[in-house]
This record gives structure tokens, C-alpha cells and sequence, in this order.
């Protein structure tokens, strides 16, 4: 799983996904969703980096079976959240404080 931070003044977004998925364009209707190496590759994490990261953040973007698999683990999201492109899970959280 790949996880990066990206910040901008006080605000963060934290975008992961699953390793295998960076570089790939799925198809959304008429919308191309490219999974970029300049948006979710950063850092390679395990599923307990992961965790801890998710609760660090409040936009947070998430593509891949593993990564959002780790959300619904931590009720973080429920099965209603997830969208399916191409059979590919994918989820934003926005926490509002």
C-alpha cells in the first residue's frame, strides 16, 4: 500500500491505495480515473501505518481492496460509501471539526 500527504496551508489530504493499482486509468462513465504516481505514491506503508495515519487526517482519499478494506475494519466508513469503478473500491472521507 502506497500513502501520501499532501499539504496545503493548515489543510492535508491523505491519499493511499493499494500498490498494485498506481499507474492504472479506470473508466467512470465518461470520466477517466488515473490512479497517479504524483497524487498516492509517497510512502509504502503496512496496514497498521495505514490505521494510525487515517485517524491523523480528515480528507482522505482512498482507491484498492487492501486500503479501503483498512477503513471498514476501523469504522471509518460504511459498505454505502464505497463507490466501485471498473470492480476497483474507492472512498473519501471528510471529517468535519
Amino acid at each position: 500500500m502506497y500513502c501520501k500527504i499532501h499539504v496545503a496551508g493548515a489543510k492535508t489530504v491523505l491519499a493511499a491505495c493499494d500498490a498494485e493499482l498506481i499507474g492504472k486509468t479506470l473508466k467512470f462513465g465518461d470520466v477517466d480515473f488515473h490512479i497517479s504516481e504524483g497524487f498516492y505514491k509517497g510512502k509504502m506503508v503496512s496496514e497498521k501505518e495505514l490505521s494510525k495515519l487515517l485517524d491523523e487526517h480528515n480528507n482522505i482519499n482512498l482507491v484498492g481492496e487492501k486500503v479501503v478494506g483498512v477503513a471498514l475494519k476501523k469504522d471509518l466508513i460504511s459498505e454505502r460509501a464505497i463507490i466501485k469503478i471498473e470492480g476497483i473500491p474507492h472512498v473519501q472521507i471528510y471529517r468535519l471539526i
